[in-house]
């Protein structure tokens, strides 16, 4: 087997020849791979020549004869077969949620001089320092690298089942650490000062962050063998950058798929003591709703996919620069649209991608089904929605609308019970409600009556932070989390299909 030299973003490689392209970059911290290298999203592209293998069936559904005479390829089809010059673009710099209400509190810090408090969400790491006063003094963020592994926890899991899991479980804990010392640095004190740390996220990213076995997660009956509500050290963790005793909280979870950053976001919304009927939803991959009604919480978790997070559309991406993030009707019965950062579009986010499918339906380019005549429809030149984007949001709404209503029958109640609808998470702080209102993502009648809390559970951790009780408190709420089961219910088999309509 001999060697070959990549020349990737001017650095020099020696790589082993028949080596998959997607796997060198994954390696090297590209962050492309959006379905975990199956070959099943088209946006790994990159641009290359030399030594390469010939174009497979698979990437010519996704590129045009022009794209490949150009030299454009999707990495996780393409094996290196010699020398060879690849470029990739790694975009604008990412815009994430990192600010959400906090509740009132009684400061009781779990550190002594410096805290973080950091929410790990599926496509984003968001980070808060805190002085011993309750004075903040950094907020960072950043793109999860694991995204390199696919974008959404079952790509993760499938990648942890095949051998990743090491990896996996490391590039978040490098990320943390990255975090750690920027906060540090803007706020002009030795990382190592930071003596107590709080780390919320879903079950799934809790497990990797842990270097806990996945594998139960991947099928029936997810049993969840961890659930948290634990107190590490970061030596454990591998956090090199922190003295190694350093105190690490990590919240009570409630099931496979109902994870810590959902009982922090219950946590800082204080909707568990209001003594309201509330519902508190978190619109992404994986749309957590809970039901506050006389005392009782009840949770659901519904597979949204990821439409909503820029995956799985044609022309989806993060929210950054080139990335078109809300659309309009004009006066005129035409489609605008704002870019991030003003320039070209390049692509569509999560909260472009409703405010589209509002002004498609809106404007008659989509009729109550989905079905376009024309397809696919231009949003702002290059940037399209296609038909197979149009079916994706679908059935990402509907799960979260249905599962909304389901959690309210089950509690024998409907949408006029409700006094507010809470949307926690860093998409829903950028949804425009009324579109959602519109296409369905959420229940018409409760527009009115919806409050958008920011990042919620990175608000719940920092409360935690700030006030130790608050810990038992959180893990309390953990536990009296009753489960609805939507599999085998049939209101939501019903709400599922009926919620496919615009």
């Amino acid at each position: 087997m001999k060697n070959c030299k990549v020349y990737l973003n001017e650095k020099v490689y020696e790589v082993n020849e028949g080596v998959c392209l997607g796997v060198f970059l994954r390696d090297n911290g590209f962050e492309g791979l959006v379905c975990g290298g199956h070959g099943k999203c088209g946006k790994c592209r990159v641009l290359c020549a030399g030594g390469l293998s010939e174009p497979t069936e698979t990437e010519k559904k996704f590129l045009s004869d022009e794209d490949i005479k150009a030299g454009v390829r999707l990495a996780c089809q393409t094996y290196i077969k010699g020398d060879c010059t690849i470029e990739t673009d790694a975009g604008g710099k990412a815009v994430i949620k990192t600010d959400g209400e906090m509740p009132d509190l009684e400061l009781a810090p779990v550190f002594q001089e410096y805290g973080a408090a950091v929410d790990i969400g599926t496509t984003t790491v968001a980070l808060c320092l805190y002085g011993k006063s309750g004075e903040l003094l950094s907020r960072q963020s950043a793109l999860n690298p694991q995204r390199r592994y696919g974008a959404d926890v079952v790509s993760r899991m499938e990648a942890a089942l095949k051998g990743d899991g090491d990896g996996i479980t490391s590039v978040i804990r490098e990320c943390i650490c990255s975090l750690l010392s920027k906060a540090a640095d803007e706020a002009g004190i030795k990382v190592c000062d930071i003596d107590g740390v709080v780390i919320t996220g879903n079950t799934v990213m809790l497990h990797f962050l842990t270097g806990t076995d996945t594998d139960p997660l991947t099928h029936a009956p997810f049993e969840v063998k961890r659930f948290f509500g634990e107190v590490m050290t970061a030596g454990e963790l591998g956090f090199i950058v922190l003295y190694k005793d350093t105190p690490v909280y990590i919240p009570r979870c409630v099931a496979a798929f109902i994870g810590a950053d959902t009982v922090t976001a219950v946590l800082s919304s204080g909707i568990y003591k209001s003594g309201r009927t509330s519902v508190l939803t978190d619109i992404g991959t994986n749309g957590e709703t809970v039901l506050v009604h006389g005392g009782v919480l009840t949770a659901c978790s519904t597979a949204a996919g990821p439409a909503f997070e820029g995956a799985g559309i044609s022309m989806g991406m993060g929210g950054s620069a080139g990335a078109i993030d809300k659309v309009y009707l004009n006066e005129d019965n035409e489609i605008t649209a704002h870019v991030i950062g003003g320039g070209k579009p390049v692509g569509i986010c999560g909260s472009g991608i409703v405010d589209a499918v509002a002004a498609l339906v809106r404007s008659g380019a989509a009729d109550e089904t989905g079905y376009m005549e024309d397809d696919p429809a231009v949003i702002a030149d290059p940037v399209v929605v296609t038909q197979k984007d149009i079916r994706a949001v679908q059935l990402a709404k509907s799960a979260i609308h249905a599962g909304i209503r389901t959690l309210l029958d089950l509690s024998g109640l409907s949408c006029g019970d409700v006094d507010a609808l809470y949307i926690a998470g860093g998409f829903g702080s950028y949804l425009d409600v009324s579109s959602a209102a519109y296409i369905g993502l959420i229940p018409s009648e409760l527009e009115a009556r919806v409050k958008v809390l920011g990042n919620a559970a990175l608000s719940g951790a920092s409360a935690i932070l700030l006030s130790k009780p608050l810990f038992d408190v959180s893990a309390d709420i953990a536990k009296s989390v009753k489960v609805a089961e939507l599999a085998s219910n049939p209101v939501f088999a019903a709400e599922y299909m009926d919620r496919m309509y615009f």
